[in-house]
């Protein structure tokens, strides 16, 4: 059996397509089973607050570190703990085999602008994508990476040969975002983004735009 966690601030968005068609089957077959877990219990006001204002200003609301930490660790979720972006890697059918081959996985929902990157950087062990898109939340990419996983699973479809035989916006990739606390679990916010310098603070987006789009651009092409 494989247990599937899955953080988002929305977790009913997943009642119904996982009550319905292979997941439902495939759970109450005894192969899979869903913790949908509402990141906002993890919040530490009373408003339920998971969102702050960017670091070095602009538009949008970045989500917060610390509910995603507390979150992943009240379930004690251990790799792959997978955060949906569109910065990370597109998704694949290897990717599905290799969750499927194993016993967890754990997939953390973004909303509004941005995650703060030190979810990225030091909570999730990877960063998946659905492609040069984005959605108004990971809830629809984590539902698709679910049902791809799953449909795999031993006795999940009844006729596997069925799944063997199956087919396969004006600038890059905008730089991480951060938001408060400034230092988190000894992990700091680089020091540009507090500087009050806006010609500077745009300056290092741009480069680390530039400089992500390159190594997703490379890894394409290695992959090509």
């Amino acid at each position: 059996m494989i247990r599937i966690n899955i953080i988002s601030i929305f977790p009913d968005f997943f009642t119904g397509p996982l009550g319905l068609s292979i997941p439902k089957r495939a759970a109450e077959a005894g192969l899979v089973s869903y913790h949908c877990v509402d990141l906002r219990a993890f919040a530490t006001d009373k408003h339920k607050t998971v969102d702050d204002a960017p670091f070095g200003g602009g538009p949008g609301m970045v989500m917060k570190p610390q509910p995603f930490f507390d979150a992943v660790e009240s379930v004690g979720a251990k790799a792959p703990i997978v955060l949906l972006s569109p910065r990370g890697r597109v998704f694949a059918h290897a990717d599905a085999e290799r969750f499927a081959s194993g016993t967890e996985l754990t997939l953390l929902c973004g909303h509004y602008k941005d995650v703060d990157q030190r979810v990225a950087d030091h909570l999730a062990t990877e960063e998946i994508s659905l492609g040069d898109f984005v959605l108004s939340g990971g809830e629809p990419a984590a539902l698709a990476i679910v049902d791809a996983v799953v449909r795999l699973l031993p006795g999940a479809m009844s006729d596997i040969e069925s799944a063997r035989t199956d087919s396969f916006f004006d600038r890059g990739l905008s730089a991480p975002s951060y938001t408060r606390p400034a230092e988190y679990r000894g992990h700091k916010v680089p020091d540009v983004l507090l500087s009050g310098n806006h010609a500077e603070i745009e300056r290092w987006r741009r480069e680390e735009g530039e400089r992500l789009t390159r190594k997703r651009q490379g890894t394409v092409a290695q992959a090509e």
